[in-house]
């Protein structure tokens, strides 16, 4: 660590600036920083978290130059800001290609980041999140393991290459660090995020009980994806712990790294845990299209939750664009074994970043976490 950087880190109070708050990431992170002692966190988003954990929350539309710019006194002091937002739009998996997605990307990050280095002459650390797709994993299969030098910058485009670039260029010169975290498919607790298998399955479960509620009750949930593929996960709150280690290890400056829980799964072999933890044992395989199927089902979710006293609003609130990506990352569909998506997380516990977690026992803390919060039904 520079002689500068360090003179900042002991002297300046740390306060975190989270973008994209009621995202998966964004949500973690914003949980996690209000648990630190010392750190002031602010937040923000279009639409208000569900819960702030303390934070002082600011509504915020990163697609408006203006808006972002009239913000910029709020962000004075800030040390580390945590860049978890992302846009996205219904035709999720087709828009992750498209020129629009790419430059509405590029812009939000330009539109804050500007006005914050003004605002904040102490800065120590930027965080971005990019993810597999920097791999190419949504054309074609991964170079197993994907490692962090592998990246196909020149070979698809990807709003992740126009903020890094960005970034890059904007440090030049100054004493701010950043870094690059690629998460795996992240589970948590988020509400109506675009990436979030969990509300998703969550209601599918909920949806086939009450549709079975009629007859004989139903006591097996079918698995209803594809041909399984040998993958990778990471427990939102991990990560969120990962993000604040990147803050302040000096081996994490101005570096990429893959994050994962550190084991690998099958979704038909996990989904005896998910199934258990909403209630159920594991049933057949019965391919189903999440997206086209449960997601119109608002009356039938509308008497779920009055049912069941859930606080969990409309399935487009609730899911968000969660079904179609639950149909993809399961493989609906597909009837021969996926690739497999692994990724190399040797440079990260290099770096200093060991922490692991079971992603079955995962799965479970997940729905847990919903269901206690009354998002839903109980097991």
């Amino acid at each position: 660590m520079s002689a500068a950087h360090l003179a900042t880190s002991e002297t300046t109070p740390k306060k975190i600036l989270v973008a994209g708050a009621t995202g998966l990431v964004g949500y973690a992170a914003m949980k996690h920083f209000a648990t630190e002692a010392g750190c002031e966190v602010i937040a923000v988003s279009r639409r208000r978290p569900d819960e702030t954990f303390g934070a002082r929350w600011l509504q915020l539309d990163l697609t408006n130059a203006a808006a972002c710019a009239a913000r910029a006194p709020e962000f004075a002091g800030v040390t580390h800001l945590v860049y978890a937002a992302l846009y996205e739009r219904p035709g999720l998996v087709a828009g992750w290609r498209e020129e629009e997605q790419i430059r509405t990307n590029d812009l939000m990050l330009k539109n804050l980041f500007g006005p914050l280095e003004r605002a904040a002459p102490c800065l120590r650390h930027v965080v971005l999140l990019q993810g597999t797709k920097a791999y190419g994993v949504h054309v074609r299969p991964l170079s197993v393991p994907a490692r962090e030098n592998r990246s196909e910058m020149h070979e698809q485009p990807n709003f992740y290459w126009n903020q890094e670039r960005y970034l890059r260029e904007r440090q030049a010169g100054k004493t701010w660090r950043w870094s690059i975290l690629r998460p795996v498919l992240i589970v948590g607790d988020s509400v109506g995020s675009a990436m979030n298998v969990i509300p998703a399955l969550g209601v599918y479960a909920a949806m086939m009980r009450h549709l079975h509620g009629k007859g004989a009750a139903k006591t097996k949930l079918d698995y209803p994806g594809g041909v399984g593929r040998v993958a990778q996960a990471v427990d939102a709150d991990l990560l969120a712990r990962c993000i604040a280690w990147s803050g302040e290890a000096d081996a994490a400056g101005n570096e990429i790294f893959n994050v994962t829980n550190g084991d690998v799964f099958v979704w038909p072999n996990v989904w005896p845990a998910i199934a258990d933890a909403l209630g159920f044992e594991a049933g057949d395989h019965v391919p189903l299209a999440l997206d086209r199927e449960i997601r119109p089902r608002e009356a039938d979710w509308a008497e779920i939750c009055a049912a069941h006293g859930l606080e969990a609003g409309t399935l487009k609130d609730f899911v968000g664009l969660s079904f179609e990506y639950a149909d993809y990352t399961m493989g609906f569909g597909r009837d021969t074994p996926g690739p497999a998506a692994i990724v190399s997380t040797i440079k990260l516990m290099q770096a200093g970043f060991t922490e692991v977690m079971d992603t079955e026992a995962m799965f479970r803390k997940c729905f847990a976490e919903m269901q206690a919060r009354r998002r839903l039904p109980p097991r």
